[in-house]
């Protein structure tokens, strides 16, 4: 038999010695209820390999999961709940497609159509790609240390990362305002490959897939009408208002709760270690 990878351990021992909820944000973000999804799927969603979502895990109005401990017995974990097909993934569903028709009726700031994501250096703004949009290599976003900072990428067809790309946030301000985020509106569907360090709210209209090895931080992946597809990936969606701030936490006494919030506390850890981090490079 082949050694559990060692996250896994972590998280089972975690998970042994305490349930962990992340608290209600104050912060009024746009997403609504689908705040507490690391991932929420309009057909589906699959999993394959170990991995960890960092929020509630659903699909809506579809109701087929598959791949996950808590459900059939697959790799997958999640920290929060399962909701397949009922009315908080409903509810979570109705307020990502508000978002989503709210983020693309914004007027842009400027307009990225043909530009490969890679290699610029954005601010906060609303940018616009009236087709596809491709990030080969690293897109760095600096908040500026704006409490407020927020960016927006209205895509009119689909997004797609290349190997290895990767999304680096700098300049998060300490404080954190009701209007800070990253937020991906997808006219179509979202590809991440194979090992790209993503962040954001991904928002499509169609699906989104994770090849091997992506991630998501700050963010989530919610795809309106077709499947969310998974493959060995972190989702942090520890932000539960949509962005860039730790979340607080809060014991818990519902035992109904999948036991991998272990995995969520971890992911936490390392989330705000990434902060500090990125904060530090910037300095």
């Amino acid at each position: 038999m082949k050694n559990q990878p060692p996250f896994r351990e972590i998280c089972t021992l975690a998970a042994s010695l305490v349930f962990l909820a992340l608290a209600p944000s104050s912060q009024a973000q746009l997403i609504g209820a689908a705040g507490s999804y690391g991932v929420l799927g309009g057909s589906a969603v699959t999993n394959t390999g170990n991995t960890m979502i960092t929020g509630d895990l659903g699909v809506s109005p579809g109701t087929a999961v598959t791949g996950f401990s808590a459900l059939d017995g697959g790799p997958g974990l999640y920290s929060g709940a399962s909701n397949l097909g009922n009315f908080a993934s409903a509810q979570a569903h109705a307020d990502a497609a508000s978002a989503y028709t709210t983020l693309a009726g914004l007027s842009f700031t400027s307009d990225l159509t043909g530009l490969d994501l890679g290699g610029l250096t954005l601010t906060p703004g609303v940018y616009r790609f009236s087709s596809s949009a491709q990030l080969t290599g690293t897109l760095t976003l600096d908040a500026q240390g704006d409490a407020n900072a927020r960016f927006v990428f209205q895509i009119g067809s689909t997004l797609i990362s290349a190997s290895n790309s990767a999304v680096n946030i700098v300049n998060i301000g300490d404080a954190c305002g009701p209007d800070n985020g990253l937020f991906w509106q997808v006219g179509s569907s979202a590809t991440l490959g194979t090992g790209s360090a993503f962040a954001g709210n991904i928002l499509a209209l169609a699906s989104i897939t994770l090849n091997t090895g992506a991630s998501i931080d700050f963010g989530r992946a919610l795809a309106l009408n077709g499947a969310v597809t998974l493959d060995n990936n972190r989702i942090d969606a520890s932000a539960i208002d949509g962005g860039f701030c730790s979340p607080q936490l809060t014991p818990v006494p519902e035992p109904s709760t999948y036991g991998a919030m272990g995995a969520g506390l971890l992911l936490i850890v390392l989330s705000r270690r990434r902060i500090a981090g990125r904060k530090h490079a910037a300095a």
